[in-house]
């Protein structure tokens, strides 16, 4: 695992994801864009039966077919405090202890250096609770929210492109607080919320419901404010973003929450995360 890990940091991480997406919005020739397609689907063993288009050569690119949507019924959202805010595995759930999570066994990274080392947004869940959710390549990617909340904020950090899978996470140190992603302020009936966003190698871009897809930067903090009427509010359970290939969702709130999963449970987007 460690040698996987020094070979990530050796390659053109950044590269390889764009091209990664230049190769996923190909639309011709279709043959080649069918192919890509029903090849990645018999690799991972992935059914089409709750996407609303089950055809694989209907899609427009592969792109649009890693970022499927479902059938209106396939995710019914449970009558919960918090709902999952993806399809995958909840690696990691738990308290916030004086600003530590848990990434893997023995390794820790913290709020604020995940918030792109801001200190006054870390302070508002020092005490509360987190819950992290990977998505392989073969699960349903887009992002959902967790509870009822306003966006104020987002906040891209740049940063490097480590695969987020369980054995990278037990070998790289503060593995999330180093990746490329966007965090995602909100104001809830529970406090303040954070929904982030983690790139990963591969992942050809992060996508939100309210700017489309967000731009790579390689150096620069870039902050978006919202306020007022501005401000647009989301659902339980409303699509917020998607991802272009499997990444991690990381959700911070301000309080404690009581679980109403055990970490390492697959779970589907809209079920109960917290009761």
């Amino acid at each position: 695992m460690k040698f996987f890990a020094v070979l990530q940091s050796l390659l053109p991480q950044h590269h390889l994801s764009r091209a990664a997406g230049w190769l996923g919005h190909l639309q011709s020739p279709a043959w080649l864009k069918n192919a890509l397609i029903k090849a990645f689907i018999n690799s991972y063993g992935i059914s089409l039966k709750d996407a609303e288009i089950e055809k694989p050569e209907e899609y427009v690119h592969f792109n649009a077919f890693f970022t499927r949507a479902l059938k209106n019924d396939a995710r019914p959202l449970a009558k919960s405090r918090f709902v999952m805010p993806a399809d995958g595995e909840l690696s990691q759930r738990g308290s916030i202890a004086e600003g530590a999570m848990i990434q893997a066994k023995g390794r820790y990274y913290t709020a604020m250096a995940l918030l792109g080392g801001d200190s006054e947004a870390a302070e508002a869940f020092h005490h509360g609770s987190f819950a992290t959710i990977y998505l392989s390549p073969r699960d349903y990617h887009r992002i959902h929210m967790p509870t009822t909340g306003t966006l104020r904020r987002t906040c891209y950090v740049p940063g490097d492109l480590f695969a987020v899978n369980k054995s990278t996470a037990q070998t790289v140190d503060q593995l999330f607080a180093r990746n490329e992603r966007l965090v995602c302020y909100f104001d809830t009936a529970d406090g303040p919320l954070a929904v982030v966003l983690v790139g990963a190698i591969i992942v050809a871009g992060i996508e939100t419901v309210w700017g489309g897809v967000e731009a790579p930067s390689p150096n620069d903090i870039r902050e978006t404010i919202w306020s007022g009427d501005d401000a647009p509010t989301f659902a339980a359970g409303d699509e917020i973003g998607r991802f272009f290939l499997g990444s991690t969702v990381i959700v911070l709130a301000s309080t404690t929450l009581d679980w109403a999963e055990q970490a390492g449970a697959a779970v589907r987007v809209k079920a109960k995360l917290a009761v």
